[in-house]
């Protein structure tokens, strides 16, 4: 009965993500290029389209950049939504309520909205943030462009992408943080304990596997992420910024390559996943070893 009852859900998520991935394996064996998906060719060259990936040393340079990025957004939506999270469960409600309006207003701001906002804020000539450090003293920002090099459009990038995860993280966290018994705090204050002593004692071990789960979140979004690199500089300057996602729709969409862009996406799975899984057995090792 329990199988019989799951599978309608079972057969859904295969229906419209199992076939498709299918797909993408099997394409990703084929020549595909723009001529044969008009004539409808199905010309099969085996693994070509992953030796001529595999073979492109610009190829491990934008895996490289695009792991780095990854780690970067993850690790400052992961701690700057812990401490918005910590921050909720100290201040008064009428605060509380004001910063939560106003994460729940980040978070339902549509991506391209946000992204030109950033192209503003951050913009050479116009742009309030260069403005603002001209006003307070610092005049060598007088024109600094943000985006002539892919670190610092990267950078911008990951600000964005930051930006717009945090209220998500914060408000799972926060929910974590709720489950947590007051009677714990006092006792530990009775103890003696300092507020990174309660922090570590109490809140940390209620609240870490929530981190885990908000963490594995964040890997898969930020690694794939396309958006916001492609609507900012489109992978520039000169593909600095160009991540794997970037790559895959350059060879795909703009370059028609479709067999290439599948053997880009396959490998992509399969980055992550390798980084997904030592992410999960670090965490497995970490809960047995508190046990």
């Amino acid at each position: 009965m329990p199988y019989l009852l799951i599978a309608p859900a079972i057969i859904a998520l295969l229906a419209l993500l199992g076939w498709p991935a299918i797909q993408v394996i099997l394409i990703s064996f084929r020549k595909l290029d723009l001529g044969e998906l008009v004539r409808g060719e199905i010309v099969w060259n085996g693994f070509d389209n992953y030796a001529e990936i595999l073979g492109d040393p610009e190829f491990w340079v934008i895996t490289l950049r695009t792991m780095l990025f990854t780690a970067a957004c993850v690790v400052g939506t992961v701690g700057v939504g812990l401490l918005i999270a910590l921050l909720m469960r100290q201040i008064g409600p009428v605060v509380r309520l004001v910063l939560q309006i106003s994460l729940v207003l980040a978070w339902a701001m549509p991506i391209l909205a946000a992204t030109t906002v950033f192209q503003w804020i951050f913009d050479q000539n116009f742009g309030i943030l260069n403005k603002t450090l001209v006003l307070i003293g610092f005049d060598s920002f007088q024109g600094f462009s943000w985006f002539s090099t892919g670190a610092s459009t990267l950078t911008v990038i990951a600000l964005l992408i930051i930006w717009q995860g945090v209220p998500f993280i914060a408000f799972t966290l926060y929910a974590g943080l709720l489950s947590v018994p007051g009677d714990l705090y006092e006792a530990a204050g009775i103890d003696g304990a300092s507020g990174w002593q309660g922090f570590r004692a109490v809140t940390w071990p209620a609240l870490a596997p929530m981190v885990g789960l908000a963490t594995f979140q964040s890997i898969l979004w930020d690694f794939k992420v396309f958006t916001q690199v492609w609507a900012i500089r489109q992978g520039g300057p000169d593909g600095e910024s160009t991540t794997l996602s970037v790559l895959q729709y350059i060879k795909g969409i703009s370059g028609s390559h479709f067999g290439v862009a599948a053997a880009v996406a396959v490998l992509m799975i399969l980055v992550l996943t390798v980084l997904v899984g030592q992410y999960m057995r670090l965490l497995i090792r970490r809960q047995e070893g508190a046990l």
